[in-house]
């Protein structure tokens, strides 16, 4: 392979996941960046006779793991394993609901419209139904939930296009295979038990890899919740209302209600006051009108269950929405009802909401479902440990018993990398902390050349910086928001020169070798709102214990995010950089220490001008902290 270089990094992850294969164990490895762990567990899993499941942390790394590196490593090592790369259900068109949009007809906008001409012409001609392939539709214009199915809306073995549906090949494909590439929100999904797209593949599995995985705890978190949205209810409501009309134009009262109970959902947003709000539901379920328009729903509910009951015989499609109906009247139910341990929240948007019971500690469930499927698993990443410790993701994941392994990066910081940690800054809470921030970043940014990165905790910030920074620089800026991530990462690689500026999507995932990237500054230590309903609750629960919130919890996810985004600067053995953060609180803190020991060791300074003479290139002094 062209550029491959040993490193004995690799090589120890490799024979720990080999070792941990041939067992039953559990192994939790942070391999640092550039230590090559995707091969390190291909080629013991292309290798090991057993039936393997690789679940990546995104679709986009699913598809580059499996287009790119799983083909390479199998080429090298001549394996004739059968492989199958498997998405969930919303991932792949679905032939009967696309034949009943465009016979319906009804779209919200010109644009849906026009773009669901496009979709039909690609029909036509595509043989895996994969939406990734039509990138002329965005992925999330709001016509791909009018052709793609749902677990509650799918028809099943009853669908007259079951014999051509891509779903149902997709998974045919995987039943076959000897290694599986999924994602954890489908992988979670399974888990969860609400058979998004490969109920009868974990029982089969031998081995599970899970790679990104300090994105589990979060993901399972929100797969072990229990949620009733504005977007069910009414995605539900359509699917009935085109089935009533086709099945039982007869029975105008279906028709009637649903009308009733679509009002009750708006009448229910409008409620909850303004969008962008993210509470406790204890603050507004009690509100005099929060109580009546849940009860409107409820009877409307009740009554349309009636009527369904009846009328569900008349068509597989009607028969589905009953049993839809039954399940969002449980979740009703189990809203009045919570389960103890989990904490109620609610979610407001332009014109949706969500409400949602989500277990405060998703340490017992994950567990269980590992005891269900007695396998081998690997879960690793370049950001799990905490100074040298596993213990807050183990004990967040149940795992008492998992053997651990630490891998440093094989790249140089200590020759290619600078932190500089810039005097005279204000606190991070202070009114002018931005201004301050930028007033720093700008020779930083001019004695690199562009080439940078600035990584922010908040939009309210990048925005504030972004307007700063726009006559302060000679360098092209882009900022999140003006266009798609995949975009400003493309153009910020040919540009050469830029200055990027974005929030958490960018602190993990994005991968820029060379010279394009020099400098990532981060304006603070990367904790989370505190205020944020499930976070507070959480909080609230260690606190009761006896415990210490900020230190088991705070701390320690802060520090695995801070690696992600300090992640994004040497990404190969030839990349030099400066990494600057802006947060006081790393010297005048004693928690600093535990960010600074967990981060790689490279030279500090507090001083400019060694910042300037590193970028030209004649730091050859050893720089001290």
């Amino acid at each position: 392979m062209e550029g491959f270089q040993a490193r004995p990094q690799q090589q120890a992850m490799l024979e720990a996941v080999q070792g941990v294969m041939h067992g039953q164990g559990t192994a939790v490895i942070e391999a640092g960046t550039g230590v090559g762990k995707t091969f390190a567990y291909l080629a013991p899993a292309l290798l090991c006779d057993e039936r393997v499941i690789i679940s990546t942390g995104s679709k986009t790394l699913q598809d580059q793991l499996y287009h790119k590196d799983l083909p390479l490593v199998r080429k090298a090592l001549k394996s004739a394993v059968k492989t199958a790369l498997l998405k969930g259900r919303a991932n792949y068109l679905c032939i009967h609901r696309l034949k009943a949009t465009l016979a319906e007809g009804r779209l919200p906008d010109r644009k849906s419209v026009a773009w669901l001409r496009r979709i039909r012409d690609w029909s036509e001609l595509t043989s895996k139904g994969d939406v990734a392939e039509l990138s002329a539709v965005p992925h999330d214009a709001e016509v791909w939930a009018h052709v793609t199915s749902t677990t509650e809306n799918c028809l099943g073995a009853e669908c007259e296009h079951y014999q051509d549906c891509y779903v149902v090949k997709a998974r045919r494909a995987a039943q076959e295979a000897d290694l599986v590439v999924v994602n954890h929100h489908l992988f979670f999904a399974d888990m969860a038990l609400k058979e998004e797209g490969f109920g009868e593949l974990l029982p089969q599995a031998s081995v599970v890899v899970l790679d990104e995985a300090h994105q589990l705890p979060e993901i399972a978190s929100n797969f072990f919740s229990d949620t009733l949205s504005s977007r069910q209810l009414l995605d539900w409501k359509r699917d009935t209302l085109m089935e009533a009309l086709e099945s039982a134009s007869d029975m105008p009262q279906i028709r009637e209600l649903l009308g009733g109970m679509e009002k009750a959902v708006l009448d229910l947003r409008l409620a909850m006051d303004t969008p962008g709000q993210r509470a406790p539901w204890a603050r507004i379920r009690n509100k005099p009108a929060i109580v009546n328009h849940l009860q409107a729903l409820q009877d409307g509910m009740d009554e349309l269950a009636t009527l369904l009951e009846n009328a569900a015989e008349r068509s597989k499609g009607l028969e589905s929405c009953y049993a839809r109906l039954q399940e969002q009247r449980a979740r009703l139910e189990r809203l009045h009802n919570p389960a103890a341990d989990s904490v109620q929240w609610f979610e407001t948007f332009t014109r949706g909401f969500a409400i949602t019971i989500t277990p405060l500690d998703v340490a017992v469930p994950f567990k269980k479902c590992m005891e269900e499927l007695p396998c081998s698993w690997v879960m690793t990443s370049a950001t799990l440990a905490v100074g040298q410790s596993f213990e807050h993701f183990n004990q967040r994941m149940g795992l008492a018993e998992a053997a651990t392994l630490q891998l440093d990066s094989p790249f140089d910081y200590w020759r290619n990398a600078l932190l500089y940690l810039p005097a005279g800054l204000p606190e991070p809470q202070d009114r002018d902390f931005v201004e301050a921030l930028v007033e720093a970043a700008v020779p930083v940014i001019n004695a690199c050349g562009g080439r940078t990165f600035m990584l922010f905790t908040s939009y309210r910030a990048l925005n504030e910086a972004a307007e700063l920074l726009q006559d302060r620089i000679g360098f092209p800026l882009l900022v999140q928001g003006s266009s798609p991530q995949r975009d400003m990462i493309e153009k910020f690689r040919e540009l050469g020169n830029a200055v990027l500026l974005g929030t958490s999507s960018f602190w993990e995932g994005v991968d820029v070798r060379g010279e394009a990237l020099s400098c990532v500054i981060i304006d603070k230590l990367p904790f989370a709102a505190p205020n944020d309903p499930v976070m507070e609750a959480r909080l609230e629960a260690i606190r009761q214990r006896g415990g210490n919130p900020f230190a088991e919890y705070q701390i320690p996810q802060a520090v695995i995010a801070l690696k992600q985004g300090v992640g994004r600067l040497i990404r190969d053995q030839h990349d030099r950089g400066v990494l600057m953060i802006c947060d006081v609180r790393l010297r005048t803190r004693s928690y600093g220490k535990i960010f600074l020991d967990s981060l790689p060791r490279m030279p500090r300074t507090q001083k400019l001008e060694i910042v300037e003479r590193f970028f030209a290139g004649n730091l050859n002094e050893t720089v001290s902290p």
